[in-house]
């Protein structure tokens, strides 16, 4: 099997590990603390005015236990708060403190760099090929029998 080249999932899921391991690794050096893939994707996933756990969980594709997890840790942090939903007494929604928005401005930063560091190595014209072809409209996926 291991003639076999990687299809697209496996390849975007490798590009995805090193940009991870790039934020995390570069956040880390300087100086701020460590937060997981799981507790980087809650971040990813936020309204500014606030999110459900639930629609956190249903947008990032995994449990509520999960993103419950995740967002715990966060608070702990100082990074996340949760607060009441004014739209239902029943709810609470997960929102950023001035601290978490300080550490995401940096890694939309470190980002931004790491995505310069990439044209660097397979190309500008590369990059800018790569982000087109993810920016398309994909709609509903496919049942492919």
């Amino acid at each position: 099997m291991d003639d076999i080249p990687p299809n697209v999932p496996q390849l975007l899921a490798s590009a995805k590990r090193w940009f991870d391991d790039a934020l995390h690794n570069s956040m880390r050096h300087s100086g701020e603390q460590p937060v997981t893939v799981a507790q980087a994707a809650v971040f990813a996933s936020l309204d500014a005015a606030g999110t459900s756990v639930a629609e956190l969980a249903r947008r990032i594709g995994t449990t509520r236990q999960s993103v419950h997890q995740a967002v715990h840790g966060l608070i702990g942090m100082g990074l996340l708060e949760q607060v009441p939903d004014p739209t239902s007494a029943r709810s609470r929604l997960v929102r950023v403190t001035e601290e978490g928005a300080r550490v995401h401005r940096k890694a939309l930063r470190t980002i931004e760099a790491i995505e310069r560091e990439l044209a660097t190595r397979i190309g500008h014209d590369a990059v800018a090929a790569l982000r087109a072809a993810l920016d398309q409209p994909w709609d509903t996926p496919p049942l492919i029998r």
